[in-house]
């Protein structure tokens, strides 16, 4: 990736708005890669510079009557561009009954939209996808949006199979593809429903936007950056040639090595080490002297809500975990 990105700059420096033009391509190609990569429809994937950009575009596009369902605690980025516009909303609470919360909610508060993180960026709570799949199939009215960005990347995903309406998500977490790009992947039902205020407007005719979708020009407008979204490009190749099956297994089986032994701690509730689909998030309640011997043994950890936020990735391996929990435990290391 970082040769790629200072071969790109390189030619761009040397080829200026020529090297531009003949790199035009490229984001087509990457457009092709994503709908293959999650199993979607080219036609129904919108190149974004980040998830907060294209989710504020997408409620843009919604009708003001919506009433949104969100999950207590969610991401700022997630709820604040909904209650922010001022659009009806109500809340449930993550807990081990989650599911049975959410279906109460919305026999109750009959909601038109559920928009909430696939793994909450503070617990590393998952999702479980045969529940959201369940949900589309039983309020099949309801639209299912959601924030992948602390999912995509972790495990093989069809978009098609899903059941959700809007995947948004940035490249820069697990697809490890740097800052500045992103990508929204939509149904048909939700794609039809966007922006309907605008259907009857002329598309502009400049031969340089000639073929443009409707949509791209509210999720796409403007310039695409080259060096950005080739950077995703390049990541979704390297996965592919790790494996996504690979990446899924390795994560999986230290995330669970690791829930077992920080729940053994006391430092995991029972229902997120008992999850059946886990994600590679966990969050711990440390007290500030925990957490600076972790950053001076460089175990990079975040702050998030009232915890410490832990992760693993592909390039992890048994040893680091065996390095926390030394560290956890007062050893020295």
């Amino acid at each position: 990736m970082a040769k790629w990105r200072t071969a790109h700059d390189q030619q761009f420096v040397e080829g200026g708005s020529e090297f531009k033009m003949a790199h035009s391509p490229l984001l087509e190609t990457l457009r092709t890669n994503i709908a293959d990569f999650f199993k979607a429809e080219v036609s129904n994937v919108f190149l974004t510079q980040n998830f907060s950009l294209g989710f504020n575009t997408l409620l843009d596009g919604l009708p003001k009557t919506e009433h949104f369902l969100l999950l207590n605690d969610e991401y700022p980025s997630v709820a604040y561009p909904i209650t922010s516009r001022g659009f009806k909303h109500s809340y449930v609470d993550i807990d081990e009954n989650l599911e049975d919360n959410i279906l109460a909610a919305i026999e109750k508060n009959k909601p038109t939209v559920f928009a909430f993180s696939i793994v909450q960026y503070i617990s590393g709570y998952r999702m479980n996808p045969e529940f959201i799949k369940k949900l589309k199939q039983t309020y099949p009215d309801l639209l299912l949006i959601a924030d992948g960005t602390q999912f995509c990347g972790t495990t093989d995903f069809s978009f098609e199979d899903s059941g959700l309406d809007a995947l948004c998500t940035s490249g820069y977490k697990w697809l490890l593809a740097g800052y500045g790009n992103g990508f929204i992947l939509l149904s048909d039902q939700l794609k039809n429903h966007l922006y309907e205020d605008r259907k009857l407007a002329q598309l502009p005719s400049a031969p340089f936007v000639k073929g443009k979708k409707p949509l791209a020009f509210c999720f796409e407008p403007g310039h695409l950056d080259t060096l950005n979204f080739g950077s995703l490009n390049e990541s979704l190749n390297m996965i592919r040639n790790v494996g996504i099956s690979t990446i899924e297994q390795t994560t999986q089986a230290l995330s669970q090595l690791a829930r077992t032994q920080l729940h053994h701690r006391g430092l995991i509730p029972d229902y997120l080490a008992k999850q059946k689909y886990e994600s590679t998030i966990m969050s711990l309640p440390l007290n500030q002297h925990m957490v600076d011997q972790l950053a001076e043994a460089k175990i990079l950890c975040s702050p998030r809500g009232t915890g410490t936020r832990i992760s693993f990735h592909f390039y992890n391996t048994e040893e680091d975990l065996q390095k926390l929990l030394a560290v956890l435990d007062g050893k020295k290391i």
